[in-house]
């Protein structure tokens, strides 16, 4: 379910910016989705992620209980990791078109902290939580010594084709560096065990209900955290803010911003877990809309970005000759909102109707390559 929201934000997300970003006389990049209140910017992006590293740890268990020997769990692991890798690479060069080939989108991410994660599935859970408290906690004064605001002067990532622009885009610059966003895989690995433990069975269901009630309450005290940086963001030093002048943003994530969105991810993953995954059975048919959408987010993110982005290069080459020369400009956002909202229904049939009939998708090309 919570991946499903996932693929709803991120539509809505893309599919506004996209097309009306800069519509009607906007002062700056993205001035006009900031102007629309309710778009809801920021949150998929770190479901994503953090989602990333519970399928990861429930899906170890999956191999684990199978019988699989650690070498076999860690070649597909790797396997996985880089195959989301060069595929984030050649999304960029098909999508975003070959002069963005290294922005660090969240397909390298993802791709990058299924390597991680190998490693980390050998620490103890407390170990993986330092690790991403410490990439949390560094970020900042990394962002600081690189420079980061030199990187997006333009209101997107900018960058040279440099070794040194490369490598500073991928560690601490770039849309999704590993700095701090590494941080959001390693915490939903160690939150697959707090919330589900490492067992199913009825035995355990009072103590599911207080690992519930755990992580909820950690939810909340990363919320409570992040708005007590915001609002005291102007007195804090430059290695929490990162020499930001917002307490909360996404680019660059700011620590105010990576604890309140992990936060609300953890909450809703505990709300979540105790009404879905204990008594399910009367949401029976909005599970039965969710699953296909978090069944295919792969293929998702790439289809949707195909639908609006290709459309949106060829009119604009068409009508002007520049590819670029509609981006963010070609429609008001509640048209945008609209053919998103479209898209999704449209997207869930589609997925539903190749599930029945066994049809091929990225997610089993995935499989077939890796496992």
């Amino acid at each position: 379910m919570l991946r499903a929201v996932a693929i709803g934000l991120m539509v809505v997300v893309h599919f506004v910016e996209n097309l009306s970003g800069w519509y009607d006389g906007g002062s700056g990049p993205f001035e006009g989705v900031h102007r629309v209140w309710w778009l809801p910017t920021g949150f998929a992006a770190p479901l994503f992620t953090v989602l990333s590293g519970m399928s990861y740890r429930l899906w170890l268990g999956v191999q684990m209980r199978r019988g699989e020997s650690a070498e076999t769990i860690s070649k597909r692991t790797v396997r996985r990791g880089l195959f989301l890798i060069g595929l984030g690479f050649a999304f960029n060069v098909f999508v975003w078109l070959p002069e963005d080939v290294f922005n660090w989108d969240i397909l390298t991410l993802i791709g990058l902290g299924l390597l991680v994660l190998d490693v980390a599935r050998r620490m103890p859970d407390w170990v993986v939580v330092l690790a991403a408290a410490l990439v949390l906690a560094v970020s900042p004064a990394l962002r600081v010594v690189a420079d980061y605001p030199a990187f997006w002067q333009a209101g997107y990532f900018d960058y040279d084709f440099t070794l040194v622009d490369v490598l500073l885009g991928w560690l601490a610059v770039g849309y999704f560096p590993v700095f701090p966003w590494l941080a959001f895989p390693l915490l939903g690995h160690a939150l697959a065990a707090w919330l589900f433990g490492e067992e199913v069975d009825e035995q355990v269901d009072v103590r599911g209900e207080s690992r519930s009630g755990r992580v909820a309450a950690s939810g909340i005290a990363g919320i409570a955290t992040a708005f007590a940086l915001t609002v005291s963001w102007p007195a804090l030093p430059a290695a929490i803010t990162g020499e930001a002048a917002l307490g909360w943003t996404m680019f660059p994530a700011s620590t105010a911003y990576c604890l309140g969105t992990l936060g609300t991810v953890t909450l809703a993953a505990a709300a979540l877990h105790r009404v879905l995954d204990r008594g399910g059975q009367r949401w029976g048919w909005l599970l039965a809309w969710a699953t296909p959408l978090s069944r295919h987010a792969l293929s998702m993110y790439l289809l949707h970005h195909v639908v609006h982005v290709w459309p949106l290069w060829a009119w604009g080459v068409v009508t002007s000759g520049e590819t670029t020369a509609l981006w963010q400009v070609v429609m008001p956002p509640a048209a945008s909102f609209a053919l998103a909202a479209g898209f999704l229904v449209a997207a869930a049939w589609l997925f539903r109707w190749l599930d029945q009939r066994r049809m091929p998708s990225a997610e089993s090309l995935m499989r077939w390559v890796c496992d």
